[in-house]
């Protein structure tokens, strides 16, 4: 009886391999002919069993689902990719311990293939501002081609741009731990049909420039991305509002890009919100001194004075941004705006008093004072306007100073000057 038993398992076995077989010809031959339909239907048939089939026909069944999962992938079943990788992944590892490597060379390819298509893929997603599934596609890209570290950078990237900051992180995070530069060589050469420059790898850019279809060959050195990275590391932990992260990670980012003024304004700023103004000030005052001839510093220390309503240091920044550069038409419309914000100060303080003979001495005062702010506002624009004259931003402010001001005559001039 047992004899029995054994032969009829024998039996079984045997009917389910010449299933399995048959089944993977099928498949095989509907891979072939390009009907993955037929062949899904085919591998569907056997999915249950092929855990136990021998290892060649495990390898065979992996890499004919995996090009099935990546045909359907790539006609627009995103969530496929992944999986189609797996079955990919699952090829190899069979094979590479097996020792037959019938199917690899092939699912490798298979691989190279939907990097290309996830790609290619994400920089669809990000120009029409999915950005978030932009990323998703770069970072699996990234983990089926791990030598392409710079997926996982424009991933990051694709996370912030879409207010993903958390994922963001986590992928800046993981650039930091394989040790991620970005920086090294670009090779370049002109094409000469467009006249456009291409970037291509060193061995086709050397072999291309022998052709007559490619000329000027440029090495181009492309800058390290390090302290970028740690930089947009530490501004999300400020939207996260992880303070104390946010400033370990400046200070490392300042070790690795000592000169980066930005970085200093930033973490200025953060000492500013956490109510360290002290350092606050040393910091700004370190910033101006590093740069003192740079116009775009000076001015973006005016900004961080203005929001945190120091006035004062607002209005030194912008003159001295002017100072360099005359024509600095937005140092020019914020120093203004620093006198019409102060004059704005004033209005909760006249709003506040009452109708005693006092009071509205009180508020007569403090509506010339609110005034006058706004004129030395005006000045500082109608002065501009004669240098500019005819810009859009400068006589919209003037504009609205002189419709906070009541004075009609001059609104009416401005009006007329923007063409309302």
């Amino acid at each position: 009886m047992k004899t029995r038993i054994l032969i009829l398992s024998a039996m079984c076995l045997s009917m389910v391999s010449y299933a399995q077989k048959n089944e993977l010809k099928a498949a095989d031959k509907a891979v072939k002919s390009g009907n993955m339909a037929e062949a899904k239907t085919a591998l569907e048939g056997i999915a249950g069993t092929i855990s136990g089939a021998e290892d060649k026909y495990q390898a065979q069944y992996h890499y004919l689902n995996g090009k099935v999962l990546a045909d359907m992938a790539s006609n627009g079943q995103d969530g496929l990719f992944e999986e189609a990788a797996a079955a990919m992944k699952s090829v190899i590892d069979i094979e590479e311990k097996s020792g037959k490597a019938k199917y690899s060379s092939e699912a490798i390819q298979q691989m190279a293939s939907m990097v290309s298509d996830l790609v290619n893929a994400a920089v669809t997603d990000n120009s029409t501002k999915n950005y978030e599934k932009a990323a998703d596609k770069l970072y699996l890209s990234y983990k089926m081609s791990p030598q392409d570290t710079l997926y996982l950078y424009y991933a990051a990237s694709s996370a912030v741009n879409g207010k993903h900051y958390e994922k963001a992180l986590s992928m800046y995070n993981e650039l930091q731990e394989v040790g991620y530069d970005g920086g090294g060589m670009a090779y370049k050469a002109k094409n000469t049909e467009t006249g456009e420059m291409e970037t291509m790898d060193k061995n086709r850019r050397d072999l291309m420039i022998k052709s007559p279809l490619y000329s000027d060959p440029v090495d181009e050195k492309l800058p390290s991305k390090k302290a970028e990275i740690v930089k947009n590391t530490a501004l999300i932990y400020t939207q996260l509002g992880q303070d104390d992260k946010a400033l370990e990670a400046y200070k490392m980012a300042r070790q690795s890009s000592p000169d980066d003024v930005n970085l200093l304004l930033n973490e200025a700023n953060l000492h500013y919100k956490l109510g360290d103004k002290e350092k606050f000030l040393s910091m700004m005052a370190e910033a101006s001194a590093m740069a003192p001839d740079n116009p775009d510093l000076q001015y973006n220390i005016g900004v961080i004075n203005m929001e945190q309503g120091n006035l004062t240091e607002a209005r030194a920044a912008y003159a001295r941004a002017l100072e360099i550069n005359p024509k600095y038409i937005n140092a020019l419309l914020n120093l203004s705006t620093t006198y019409v914000n102060e004059g704005n100060g004033l209005i909760d303080s006249m709003n506040n008093l009452g109708n005693s003979r006092s009071d509205i001495a009180k508020y007569d005062a403090l509506k010339q004072q609110k005034d006058d702010l706004f004129r030395q506002g005006a000045t500082i624009l109608e002065d501009a306007l004669k240098e500019n004259p005819g810009n859009q931003g400068i006589l919209a402010q003037l504009k609205n100073i002189y419709g906070a001001l009541g004075d009609n005559d001059n609104f009416m001039r401005l009006k007329k000057l923007i063409g309302e």
